[in-house]
């Protein structure tokens, strides 16, 4: 089977600027590429209840689903997690429901850790960083690095994006645009969203 592979994900570098809004109970970021060209959006979807649930539980506990779209608002890549009490397990889907891949998220002390799947469950990139310094590394099966996620840059949209609550996603120009690049940058460009909703 042929795969369609969105236009979103042809692009190496993502500029992530978090949308702020009074009382929110979700989150919502857009997504920039290196000229500035908004290309899509990332925003969290949640039900009635779950939004209720939030007021009386620990939301590291509760199911979240984040939606990685283009702008028109196709739907490219939906990230779920049900319920979990410990570390997480978050599955990945494309536009049409059909499996992308899946993360993992490790435990170690002030250390994230995703370890992110393909689709048959095969191991193919972990993203390593610190969180409070927001340096994180992506590197593949072979532990070659193959992308970063940083706070600092310097260059195209530097005084654009100087705010805590915007970071930078940049994947080696080498990569191939596959179905593994959609499972990766998924994965790095909604990190914050993920370790957000995991505290």
């Amino acid at each position: 089977m042929s795969v369609i592979f969105p236009d979103f994900f042809e692009t190496n570098n993502y500029f992530i600027d978090e949308k702020l809004a009074f009382f929110k109970f979700t989150n919502a970021y857009r997504v920039y590429d290196e000229t500035g060209m908004e290309i899509g959006l990332i925003r969290q979807r949640l039900s009635a209840g779950q939004k209720a649930l939030r007021l009386l539980l620990n939301k590291a506990m509760l199911p979240f689903m984040l939606e990685v779209c283009d702008m028109d608002g196709n739907v490219l890549v939906t990230i779920r997690r049900g319920w979990t009490f410990w570390m997480s397990k978050i599955t990945l889907t494309d536009g049409f429901g059909n499996p992308v891949g899946s993360i993992k998220q490790k435990f170690k002390f002030l250390k994230p850790t995703f370890k992110i799947l393909d689709e048959t469950n095969t191991e193919i990139a972990d993203i390593t960083g610190d969180w409070k310094g927001w340096n994180f590394a992506i590197v593949d099966e072979r532990q070659q690095n193959i992308g970063t996620i940083t706070k600092k840059w310097n260059g195209i949209l530097k005084e654009a994006f100087t705010t805590a609550d915007k970071y930078i996603v940049s994947i080696v120009p080498e990569y191939a645009e596959n179905r593994r690049k959609m499972a990766i940058v998924s994965t790095a460009i909604t990190i914050d969203m993920v370790l957000k909703e995991s505290k």
